[in-house]
């Protein structure tokens, strides 16, 4: 369940980078929303599913509130699920 769970964050940072960086500043520069279309729902997508996940994997590992928050705050900070790769799933850092 954690490397599934690893896996849609990395995909959800990555959105949220295309989106944020790509996508947004093309649609405002140039007037054209396509990309923005094209990456929207992905991204929402994935979000949700970093969000279920990060919720199923709060209940087995009982993780306290803090580490849950700062777990789904990360989802809505650009890099943040990158961050919160290395500091609570890295292979050598573990449960």
């Amino acid at each position: 369940m954690i490397k599934t769970f690893r896996v849609i964050a990395f995909l959800e940072g990555v959105s949220y980078l295309l989106l944020l960086f790509i996508a947004t500043p093309i649609k405002h520069f140039t007037d054209d929303p396509t990309y923005v279309k094209m990456l929207g729902m992905p991204h929402g997508l994935l979000f949700i599913a970093y969000v279920i996940f990060a919720l199923v994997i709060r209940s087995e590992q009982k993780w306290d509130v803090k580490k849950t928050a700062i777990i789904l705050l990360a989802a809505v900070i650009p890099f943040g699920t990158f961050y919160i790769d290395k500091k609570y799933f890295s292979s050598k850092k573990g449960f």
